[in-house]
């Protein structure tokens, strides 16, 4: 029976030894734990994670083991050093200050990049011991980015699903790093790529394009043979745990010690975990700000500032919690009187009693990262309002901003907008409050964290779906040698050859695709038997392809199929077309080269093309994007076809294509062998055409019509070179 395996640097439990040596095993509340319960849970599901202690003995770790055998977990077996460098180095001071825009906190060291990928290996060879063929495996945050992809290359048909939990920079900011491809094509492993919002996924494919170099189309990138899907997916929380432990009657005990510790003083609530992407000493300063603008209010409201401690002995997460101790200390300082804290200051965790009891007492909840993946508090202040009173201050830098738009919106740079964000919130009518938070609760029940684990499951299976339907058939020995048994004992031939991408590379200037003296020997090789009628079908004009092949007994057809010339024949249209279309559209790809350095138009007889192979990545991409869809706008009712190919955008007229210029060949030349070859979707005409029966190649890993698959130039060469020696 299929499995899913769940993997992450930790399991959804915290493994504690006391001052005596015993161990406990403590359930995680985090929010991942609890969505993905419904998961690991389940049969003979499993997940693999570190538990976060160092096994003292072969015992204590036979120990460790047996125990959570029993609650579907498998352990990971990791080191101080493996922590030291892989965890705190390399994922930590590499990844996470890169993917927060903190990149004067990147700490660049090869010995961490060894580590992460030794560790992400020693992940790779634990999964191994446990994954067999159809099962599913979902990697979890950017502590193993490369591991979809080494589990990949032991399982190929495996479904891989990744979730990266924290931002993704933007490709300016990514390509900082030295191990960048490595990066991206560790990721690329899996079948499904999700973040939490659609910037993070515009993000990852603008790098996957500029810096993988892979092709990509909407959500989709092809690697390879196989294309991945990257999408965005909120997570959400579980909404109903909250609710109802804001409902306790310990959690309302609770909340009646605090407002009478505080003595019923208004509350902003700020949580957060130290580190510095969380913004805690800029809202400190505003919130000091506050106090000296709005002195009503001096007395009447406190900051109640949770701090969950994290890595406190790194030298610059120290220097972060001096600094928000001298900050707490002098604004207190300066403010606090006999009957009022301006700031009560913890720096610990607290069980979910008391942080229900916190959320429900706040008035108002400041949640104002500078970068946030998602960020659950937000959400959970928000579940927590039984009452439905009380105002979220949320920073537009975190994912959640994107759902919770209801909330007040923040930039957390700007001080002066924080301290007026604050003032509006203690002053906002509580109808409007209710109002608000009724929007965003309907809102977060609905899209609640069980609701991200199906949606995400889903989106992984239909992927897969969508591979098997898009699968590949490469050209095979067994294929080839069937191919030229066939070849063989034809008595008649018809043999279609597209001309750029498929016999000869492309070139930066189409000019300089002249065929080399290795392909004009294999044409002649091909032309000299009286087998074979050799068809040339391409879309390139008629000059050169006269100039360059039209010495050799074969047909050609040019510009996808207007233009007609059999073997010793004289040139002819397939149609009568009309051209003034022409006066019209060429403006249009004028001002594109306008915009677009490196770029320049082609003109043919019947067609225009517009070139960007020269032009710097990404832009080209971009520009032929909009000039697709303009020409896709003007075509309308014209009778005009808008083609995308290799670096080019060609716009023709719409009767023509080479689908129809192959049936006139196949009526006009009975054989009993029919090849086909070509490289892009204008090809797809032609394979249509032919026979079921027809040996079809499409040159590259993409989907197609065609019979077979074969990867490059060299390949085909390779193919006829055995043809015409068979």
């Amino acid at each position: 029976m299929p499995k899913t395996i769940i993997v992450s640097n930790r399991l959804p439990v915290r493994v504690e030894r006391s001052e005596k040596g015993t161990l406990s095993f403590l359930p995680s509340e985090g929010g991942l734990a609890t969505g993905l319960g419904s998961v690991y849970q389940q049969g003979d599901n499993l997940w693999l994670g570190w538990t976060g202690v160092f096994p003292k003995s072969d015992e204590e770790s036979q120990t460790i083991y047996k125990e959570l055998e029993k609650e579907n977990m498998r352990p990971i077996v990791l080191t101080p050093k493996d922590i030291k460098l892989y965890y705190e180095g390399f994922s930590n001071e590499i990844l996470w200050p890169n993917f927060h825009y903190f990149p004067q906190y990147i700490n660049y060291k090869e010995s961490y990049w060894d580590a992460y990928q030794n560790v992400n290996r020693k992940f790779c060879n634990e999964l191994e011991k446990y994954v067999e063929d159809g099962d599913t495996v979902w990697i979890h945050d950017y502590q193993l980015l490369l591991l979809p992809q080494m589990i990949r290359e032991k399982y190929p048909e495996l479904s891989i699903g990744y979730f990266n939990h924290i931002p993704f920079p933007s490709y300016e900011m990514f390509r900082m790093l030295p191990w960048r491809k490595e990066l991206l094509n560790g990721l690329l492993g899996a079948d499904l790529v999700g973040f939490h919002t659609y910037d993070d996924m515009r993000h990852f494919l603008s790098s996957a394009s500029r810096l993988a170099a892979k092709s990509v189309k909407e959500q989709h990138v092809q690697n390879g043979e196989r294309i991945v899907l990257v999408d965005s997916f909120p997570m959400g929380i579980d909404y109903q745990k909250y609710e109802n432990s804001a409902a306790e009657n310990e959690t309302i005990l609770q909340e009646n010690l605090f407002r009478m510790s505080l003595q019923n003083k208004r509350v902003i609530l700020s949580i957060d975990r130290l580190d510095y992407s969380k913004g805690i000493p800029q809202r400190l300063k505003a919130f000091e700000k506050f106090l000296k603008k709005h002195a009503e209010f001096r007395n009447k409201v406190s900051l109640v500032m949770l701090v969950v401690p994290s890595r406190d002995k790194v030298e610059k997460y120290k220097l972060i919690k001096e600094e928000i101790d001298l900050l707490v200390g002098r604004i207190n300082g300066e403010f606090g009187m006999m009957d009022w804290t301006p700031i009560h200051y913890f720096y610990r965790s607290m069980p979910l009693t008391k942080l229900s009891a916190l959320y429900r007492i706040a008035d108002v909840a400041l949640v104002t990262p500078m970068r946030d993946g998602m960020n659950l508090v937000c959400k959970e202040y928000i579940a927590s309002k039984l009452d439905k009173k009380g105002v979220l201050i949320l920073s537009e830098m975190a994912g959640s901003a994107k759902e919770l738009s209801d909330a007040i919106l923040i930039n957390p740079n700007d001080v002066n907008q924080l301290v007026d964000a604050m003032y509006r919130a203690l002053k906002m009518p509580e109808e409007e409050q209710i109002h608000r938070n009724e929007i965003m609760q309907k809102s977060l029940k609905r899209y609640n964290v069980h609701h991200w684990v199906d949606v995400f499951m889903s989106n992984l299976k239909k992927i897969k779906t969508t591979q098997k339907a898009l699968e590949i058939k490469s050209l095979d020995e067994n294929d080839t040698q069937h191919l030229l048994a066939d070849y063989q004992k034809a008595e008649q031939r018809l043999i279609f050859l597209d001309y750029d991408g498929t016999l000869t590379s492309f070139k930066d200037d189409p000019a300089a695709a002249f065929p080399d003296e290795e392909l004009l020997s294999i044409l002649k090789k091909l032309t000299d038997d009286s087998r074979n009628h050799v068809v040339m079908i391409t879309g390139r004009g008629r000059s050169p392809m006269e100039e360059w092949v039209g010495h050799l007994p074969m047909s050609l057809i040019c510009e996808h199929g207007l233009w007609l010339r059999a073997i010793g024949g004289e040139w002819k249209k397939l149609k009568d077309v009309d051209d003034n279309w022409k006066k019209e559209i060429h403006p249009v790809l004028d001002s594109y080269v306008s915009r677009t350095p490196g770029s320049f138009i082609e003109v043919k007889d019947y067609s225009l093309v517009w070139h960007f192979r020269k032009v710097e990545v990404g832009l080209g991409e971009l520009r032929s994007r909009e000039l697709t869809s303009h020409l896709k706008y003007m075509a309308r009712d014209r009778h005009l076809q808008v083609l995308e190919g290799d670096m080019v955008v060609e716009i023709k007229n719409f009767e023509v294509n080479k689908g129809v210029a192959t049936r006139k060949w196949l009526k006009k030349y009975p054989a009993d062998f029919h090849f086909a070859v070509g490289d892009d979707w204008t090809d797809e005409d032609t394979f249509g055409a032919l026979p079921e029966s027809a040996y079809t190649i499409k040159v590259g890993v993409q989907s197609s019509r065609a019979r077979f698959n074969v990867e490059s130039v060299d390949d085909v060469r390779a193919l006829l070179g055995e043809i015409v020696v068979s």
